[in-house]
C-alpha cells in the first residue's frame, strides 16, 4: 500500500503526517528545526527523522521509505528554486518541495480568497486572489523575517548590549538578560555568532511578557515589530479582502495589536498548515492525473 507524507517545516521544528491516499493520517511526529535557508542539509537529515517517527507512530514503521511519496513545506525552500540535488538525497519514491507559505496558505484559507501571515520563528505572508497566489516576506533572517520570532530575540540582545554601554536606558528585561550571562556582555556576543534563528526566537515570548508588564525596552521592540507586521500586511492585502487569518506562534501576541484594518477582517484559520500540506499531498500524489 502506499502512502502519503506531509511536512510542515520551520525554524524551530518539522512537524509531519504519514496518510492514506485518501487523506486519512495514521501517524503524526516532530523532528528538529527543517529551514533550507539556514541548513538545507539538516532540514533533510529533519524531515527523514520525522518521516520514520511518524510512521512507528502509525504502528506502520516497517513500510520502506523508498514506498512513500513526499510532499514537504519548508521555510526557505523559495531562497533555492531549484531543490534536485536535495530530492536526490532523500530517500522517498518522488517528492514535491513547497515554501511553507503554500501550504500554511491552503491550510489556514482552504481553497478560498484571503491572506495569511505566519508569525513564528521566521515570517511570510501568503494569500489567494481570484486563484492567483500572493507572496510577500519570507527571506529569512539575515535580511528578512521582520516581525518573527527570530529577529525580535535579536533586538533584545542587542538593547541588551546598548544599555549595557549606556546608549539607551536599561530595563526590568535587559537586566534579567544580563543576569541569565552572568553579567557579561561578551557572553552575548558569543551567543550571538553561533545562535540559529530558533535560538533567538527563544527570547520572543520574554518579549512580548515584558512589553504587557510595561517594560520600556520591550514595548519599543514590539511595537516596531507591529510596526512591521501591519506594513507587511498592507503591501499584500486588497481593498475588499474579508479574510485574514494569523498563523505561527506568535500570531496570539499579534492578533491584538494589528492596525484597525486588519483586525476587522481577522477570522480564525480553518486549519493548519500541515493539513494544508496532507491535502496538496494527495491532490499531487492521489489525484487521476498523479
Amino acid at each position: 500500500m502506499s502512502y502519503i507524507l506531509a511536512v510542515d517545516g520551520g525554524g524551530t521544528q518539522c512537524r509531519a503526517a504519514i496518510a492514506a491516499l485518501d487523506g486519512t493520517i495514521l501517524g503524526r511526529a516532530t523532528a528538529g528545526s527543517a529551514n533550507m535557508a539556514t541548513d538545507p542539509q539538516g532540514a533533510m537529515a529533519s524531515v527523514v527523522d520525522a518521516a520514520r517517527a511518524a510512521l512507528a507512530a502509525g504502528g506502520i514503521a516497517d513500510t520502506p521509505l523508498s514506498s512513500i511519496h513526499a510532499y514537504l513545506g519548508l521555510a526557505g525552500a523559495n531562497v533555492e528554486p531549484d531543490h534536485s540535488s536535495l530530492i536526490a538525497g532523500l530517500p522517498f519514491r518522488d517528492t514535491r518541495i513547497v515554501e511553507d507559505s503554500v501550504i500554511a496558505v491552503r491550510g489556514a484559507l482552504g481553497p478560498n480568497d484571503g491572506v495569511m501571515a505566519v508569525l513564528g520563528t521566521g515570517s511570510v505572508y501568503g494569500g489567494r486572489r481570484d486563484g492567483k497566489m500572493l507572496r510577500a516576506g519570507g527571506w529569512g533572517f539575515v535580511v528578512g523575517d521582520q516581525g518573527s520570532g527570530a529577529r525580535l530575540g535579536r533586538a533584545l540582545m542587542e538593547q541588551t548590549l546598548l544599555a549595557y554601554d549606556g546608549v539607551v536606558p536599561e530595563s526590568e528585561l535587559t537586566r534579567s538578560v544580563m543576569r541569565d550571562y552572568g553579567d557579561d556582555p561578551n557572553r552575548i556576543v558569543a551567543f550571538g555568532t553561533t545562535a540559529r534563528p530558533a535560538d533567538f526566537a527563544r527570547y520572543a515570548p520574554l518579549v512580548f511578557e515584558g512589553a504587557d508588564r510595561g517594560d520600556a525596552i520591550a514595548m519599543a521592540v514590539v511595537a516596531g515589530a507591529v510596526a512591521d507586521v501591519n506594513a507587511a500586511l498592507g503591501a499584500i492585502v486588497w481593498d475588499g479582502c474579508q479574510h485574514l487569518c494569523l498563523t505561527g506562534g506568535l500570531a496570539p501576541n499579534y492578533e491584538h495589536r494589528l492596525a484597525e484594518t486588519f483586525l476587522r477582517i481577522l477570522k480564525p484559520v480553518r486549519g493548519n498548515a500541515l493539513a494544508g500540506a496532507v491535502e496538496l499531498a494527495v491532490e499531487t500524489f492521489a489525484s487521476p492525473q498523479a
